[in-house]
């Protein structure tokens, strides 16, 4: 007879379950680095995720890249990915969002219409072990208080706070009835996620319309008033058989809409392509943009169609099974973590490459690193914790996690260390950037001559 799956067993044997996984690993033990034991060095790891995308870009997202230690981190969780299954995990998986950092968590309109602060990143998304998570937001934020120029102390404080304010989350929800953890609201302060709030609020589609589009001086049954600007390199018009293309993956992706919103999309008529540069790490990749029009030329709406590829820890996973499709498996990793989803979420594929569909920029206001400075990381830690927390606990059994984890005193610290580590780690992969960047660039110069 088969073992009985962890949530079929009783709350206390689920909790035990997470207690005897310390034997696995101990919860101070956590710290470990060993950059020294990478079987593939920094660069051909970035070499290698960037096959498959376009080649241009790639130099546009290196040299994005090169702007600064955070910059960096942001474009290598593919190199994360390999130094964290390098080193003993806990076993507990649940879902993770893959590319947890400060800047990946934002504001943007629920389905009714209200302004909500979630994670809102889920390209690496993937069923993983749960503190790879924690350790690439700890360092992400030791990363923050670097460049806004915090103190060391300061920015390791943070990292603690983060961690020990997901410890307590997952305390409450270990305790509490399941449906309340699925339903948990988080309640903000602090200016950071206020400021974020108040962009979002900014950020309407009649906004977009006139940061996206340009008159066209037409304005008849068939011509439209507006069509997309060209800003090089970041957004270009696309026109003939690849708009085709573009407009022709709208009918599979309404198959994974709910028949509502299926109606609501049928009112509104496509006017345009565009071809749009976003991000740090997913630069190179396809994204295209599709411009509509509902009740006339003050009714836009605006999709954004961005391929997905396989998961940075997908080959560290073999047992994670995520979908076949990398749109839904980004689709359905974020409607697990996320109280509520844009309303237009769903997947459909061009040319054989997966894409995930989703509305560009509606009510969408994400963290400025100036925002972090003085007391401002400290507070935002606390709401990472608390977004992860939910997540993984609506994801994953906060029984489980809770029991792992315990109090989390020596969880935090450990994992605080663990952060300062990849930070210098990650200094030093920036550096390495920067050369290989500079000596490619002499070589094609001398190549000119």
């Amino acid at each position: 007879m088969h073992a009985k799956p962890p949530h079929w067993l009783t709350p206390e044997a689920r909790h035990k379950l997470g207690q005897s996984r310390r034997k696995q690993i101990g919860r101070q033990q956590h710290n470990n680095l060993h950059p020294k034991e990478r079987p593939i060095d920094a660069l051909t790891l970035l070499n290698q995720a960037a096959k498959g995308r376009l080649p241009a870009l790639v130099k546009l997202k290196f040299q994005l890249m090169s702007q600064s230690p955070f910059s960096y981190f942001r474009g290598a969780a593919p190199v994360m990915a390999a130094d964290l299954a390098s080193i003993p995990s806990t076993g507990i998986l649940t879902q993770i969002c893959g590319d947890a950092h400060v800047r990946n968590l934002g504001a943007y309109a629920a389905p009714d219409g209200r302004l909500v602060f979630d994670i809102n990143d889920f390209d690496e998304t993937i069923r993983a072990p749960f503190e790879w998570e924690l350790k690439r937001m700890a360092a992400s934020l030791i990363l923050a208080g670097r460049e806004a120029g915090l103190k060391e102390s300061a920015a390791h404080d943070a990292a603690v706070q983060c961690i020990a304010y997901y410890a307590a989350c997952m305390q409450s929800f270990a305790q509490m009835p399941l449906l309340d953890v699925a339903r948990y609201q988080v309640h903000f302060e602090g200016s950071a996620v206020h400021d974020a709030l108040l962009k979002a609020e900014r950020a309407t589609p009649l906004h977009n319309l006139e940061q996206l589009t340009q008159p066209t001086g037409k304005s008849t049954q068939r011509e439209t008033p507006h069509r997309f600007r060209t800003i090089k390199p970041t957004l270009t018009r696309v026109t003939g058989k690849e708009a085709q293309s573009v407009l022709a993956s709208l009918k599979p992706y309404q198959q994974t809409l709910e028949p509502q919103r299926v109606r609501l999309l049928s009112l509104y008529r496509p006017i345009d392509v565009a071809f749009k540069v976003v991000g740090t790490g997913s630069v190179g990749l396809r994204d295209y943009c599709i411009y509509f029009e509902g009740n006339g030329p003050n009714d836009p709406l605006f999709l954004q169609i961005k391929q997905e590829t396989t998961s940075a820890y997908a080959p560290y996973l073999p047992k994670a099974h995520p979908p076949a499709h990398n749109g839904q498996r980004a689709v359905q990793g974020q409607r697990a973590m996320q109280l509520q989803s844009d309303p237009f979420l769903g997947w459909t594929q061009i040319a054989g490459r997966h894409y995930l569909v989703r509305q560009l920029n509606d009510h969408k206001g994400s963290i400025d690193m100036e925002d972090l400075a003085g007391k401002g990381l400290l507070a935002y830690a606390q709401v990472c914790g608390e977004l992860l927390a939910r997540g993984h606990a609506r994801a994953g059994d906060p029984l489980i996690l809770s029991g792992y984890i315990g109090s989390g005193e020596g969880f935090a610290e450990a994992l605080a260390e663990f952060g300062t580590h990849y930070a210098n780690q990650t200094e030093k992969d920036w550096e390495s950037l920067k050369q290989h960047l500079k000596h490619r660039g002499k070589t094609a110069a001398s190549k000119r001559r």
